[in-house]
């Protein structure tokens, strides 16, 4: 016997507007023939993206947090630092080829 099936994406406006008229989820459930666990992972995906909506303009930070905010003034001591050991090896390299 073949099985039926109803992607619930085509439902998923009717399911919020039954539910927005105060059906609960065993009447969304019959209605549409759909199992519980179908109309609970519907809900919670909606769920789940309604809340992203508001997140996607910032990115989410990833790894573990500094333990002290870099201010400017050590923003500015860590490039001097990193410029200057490029300065160093540039200078090898150059004496080192034989340049300077």
């Amino acid at each position: 016997m073949p099985r039926s099936y109803q992607h619930v994406k085509a439902i998923e406006k009717e399911v919020f507007c039954m539910k927005e008229e105060g059906k609960s989820n065993r009447e969304i459930r019959e209605y549409f023939g759909i199992s519980k666990v179908q109309l609970r992972n519907l809900i919670t995906r909606h769920n789940q993206k309604a809340k992203q909506i508001p997140i996607k303009t910032m990115p989410k930070r990833r790894g573990r947090p500094r333990q002290k905010p870099i201010t400017t003034l050590r923003e500015a001591e860590i490039e001097i630092k990193n410029l200057k050991m490029e300065n160093e090896l540039l200078r090898d390299f150059l004496h080192l080829a034989g340049r300077k």
